[in-house]
């Protein structure tokens, strides 16, 4: 079936691609539409097969509708076409991938709805991670080893922002999102749905390598851990049950954020 085209950047369906590179603009126009944008042909294809998500709108350029022909069935629709002069003047720059697809928003979710105490589930907690690659890099980390939720606190950045979703590979689509409260309330949060949290920092009183599953329960872990930089606050460690250092040669500051809490994930869910 052929799809149908877009042949000038002021063709209404396009409006919500318009000026990708324009964050401030970007978020006036996601916070007026709740959608996010998915950029990338292996974030779509996530998307897709995740399901569950009211796409919005898929804008292809002529390759990659090609390619994609035989995803596109639940969204054919709601599917167009362009050739790169036109996505280039509606999102403000060359877009060598061509796959774009804008989301409709879902409701923040709690912890305590992703949690359940008497079950072994893996969850990543984070403080301040404004970054937004390594906040994707997170997420897809966190796919990697079955983790049931993300847990953000408010001076996180937004996970759905393009950039976090394509480093992701779709993956913030895919491990449910809660939001919790600024520590320690957020870090009580976690611990009244039964986690215990287990803290990452340089500072850590106890060596990642000696820690155990089954020392530390037979219910959720929550990893927990703070931008590049700062860390996490005075008030976030002194309220972890567990505040842990990964080791490492005395030259060497500490590990990316993400890189850290795959770290963590790997020797917690052995």
């Amino acid at each position: 079936m052929e799809l149908p085209r877009a042949q000038a950047a002021d063709d209404p369906r396009l409006d919500d691609f318009t000026a990708l590179n324009d964050p401030a603009r970007r978020r006036e126009l996601e916070r007026r539409g709740d959608h996010f944008v998915v950029e990338g042909a292996v974030a779509l294809e996530q998307l897709l097969r995740t399901g569950g998500w009211e796409v919005r709108q898929v804008v292809l350029a002529p390759r990659a509708a090609e390619r994609l022909a035989d995803l596109l069935g639940p969204v054919r629709d709601r599917t167009i076409v362009a050739e790169a002069p036109v996505l280039r003047e509606v999102v403000g720059f060359d877009l060598h991938r061509g796959v774009l697809a804008s989301v409709q928003r879902r409701p923040p979710r709690s912890i305590a709805d992703l949690l359940h105490p008497t079950q072994p589930q893996l969850a990543v907690a984070l403080e301040g991670v404004n970054d937004h690659e390594n906040l994707g890099a997170i997420y897809r980390n966190a796919a990697g080893f079955g983790c049931a939720a993300v847990a953000l606190d408010p001076t996180t950045a937004d996970p759905f922002y393009r950039r976090s979703v394509r480093v992701s590979l779709g993956h913030v689509m895919t491990v449910p999102t809660a939001t919790i409260a600024a520590a320690p309330a957020g870090i009580d949060e976690l611990r009244a749905a039964g986690a215990t949290v287990v803290a990452l920092s340089p500072s850590g009183e106890v060596d990642l390598r000696v820690l155990s599953r089954s020392a530390l329960g037979s219910g959720p872990l929550a990893v927990l851990a703070g931008a590049e930089g700062p860390g996490l606050s005075d008030r976030a460690l002194a309220a972890a049950d567990v505040r842990a250092a990964i080791a490492m040669p005395r030259d060497v500051d500490s590990l990316n954020v993400a890189t850290a809490v795959a770290v963590a994930l790997f020797h917690l869910s052995a």
